[in-house]
């Protein structure tokens, strides 16, 4: 599942062919996404140009005068950019041609969504109860504390969820709790602010990095060219069940934790 290191450099790979480019045309091959495409997206898209291209947790907001298209990945989804005259092929869904380039919107589980809105994006229903940006000022292990003081939830379905940190997904979430040295399991409420101040730094380190490395690859995200991310390669913990742990050597294992699967080390996170 694309999650936020995955958006974030889709839209680092994406901007400069859509930035300042007219949409000349809206394709829509097939509209049943997670929400229907709407029918008047052409008719409101058209001949506007694209003043920007910004990531809201998952959620990508183009710009333009008349409003603001929304996107979301899905569990599958990308938005790859391609000559005009590439065929579109099965799951291809909709194309927003820029002169001679489309941006195509691939999603083969459908579980994406392209909405339109002539309102602030920012308060979309969809948006407007989002946490803070993991890179914000605003998001730290004193603000995590503060949050986590009533909450019995385990620490992993607290840091997962959007209304307290804005695009924190499950491979993320795994990889920055082993890089604290906590368990998934321990209550929000029962750490204390220096560990969550590091579960901060860790959270904003292990997106960087994954960023950096252009997202992970594991089963369908592909960058907007078509090359695949390569943190899969530095993964400390998720999807490594029975492996070596790489700092004590003890198996890492696996348990269901809100219906995601959680891997860990027993030994180095507690």
């Amino acid at each position: 599942m694309p999650e936020l290191p995955e958006v974030e450099t889709t839209l680092r790979g994406i901007s400069r062919y859509v930035i300042g480019n007219r949409v000349t045309d809206v394709i829509v091959y097939q509209r049943q996404l997670r929400w229907p495409v709407s029918r008047h997206l052409g008719r409101s898209l058209r001949n506007q140009q694209i003043i920007s291209v910004k990531r809201r947790a998952k959620y990508l907001l183009f710009e333009t005068a008349a409003g603001h298209l929304i996107v979301h990945l899905g569990m599958s989804g990308s938005l790859r950019i391609v000559v005009g005259e590439t065929e579109a092929k099965k799951h291809d869904h909709v194309d927003f041609v820029l002169g001679g380039k489309i941006l195509r919107f691939h999603d083969p589980r459908r579980f994406g969504c392209i909405l339109w809105t002539r309102q602030d994006p920012l308060r979309h229903k969809l948006l407007q109860a989002l946490g803070p940006e993991p890179f914000s000022d605003a998001f730290n292990g004193h603000y995590l504390y503060k949050r986590a003081a009533t909450r019995k939830v385990n620490v992993k379905s607290f840091i997962m969820n959007s209304g307290i940190v804005a695009g924190v997904g499950n491979i993320y979430a795994n990889e920055a709790l082993f890089a604290s040295g906590i368990h998934p399991q321990r209550a929000a409420n029962r750490i204390s602010q220096s560990r969550y101040e590091m579960l901060a730094d860790s959270i904003k380190e292990v997106l960087d990095k994954a960023i950096h490395s252009g997202g992970t690859t594991l089963r369908d995200f592909l960058r907007e060219n078509g090359k695949p991310g390569y943190f899969a390669q530095q993964l400390n913990v998720y999807n490594r069940s029975g492996e070596p742990c790489p700092v004590c050597r003890k198996p890492i294992q696996v348990r269901m934790l809100g219906q995601r699967s959680s891997f860990f080390c027993s030994r180095c996170q507690h």
